[in-house]
């Protein structure tokens, strides 16, 4: 069984900073790409960044030179740093991670269970 758990969500200042966290645990052979994503009230989700178990990154055109995503591949982690926040970033904000179970070899992708991010004006 694996499991994504975040964590670093909270209220936020426009204009400020907040960090969020993902740990994949469980049984895990191998944590492929990775990602972030976010649904606000009455919009379809829509990723955020991702990265791949090379360090590859892309971020949609809303985010990018603000957040930065990054992973600890030994900790099996994922990290979405946010600067420069902005009202419209408010959302619940939920990591997905392509794993690779240990005991079958399967693939497939797990999801996180949301963390709400609020930014005040």
């Amino acid at each position: 069984q694996v499991q994504l758990v975040e964590s670093g969500g909270g209220l936020g200042q426009a204009g400020g900073s907040l960090r969020l966290s993902c740990a994949a645990s469980g049984n895990i052979f191998r944590v492929n790409a990775m990602a972030w994503y976010r649904q606000a009230p009455g919009k379809q989700r829509e990723l955020v960044a991702g990265i791949t178990s090379h360090g590859y990154t892309n971020y949609a055109d809303s985010v990018k030179g603000r957040f930065a995503i990054s992973r600890d591949n030994a900790k099996n982690t994922v990290y979405l740093q946010m600067h420069s926040l902005k009202p419209e970033d408010t959302a619940v904000y939920y990591c997905s991670a392509a794993i690779t179970v240990a005991d079958t070899l399967m693939s497939a992708e797990y999801w996180g269970q949301g963390t709400q991010v609020t930014v005040s004006s």
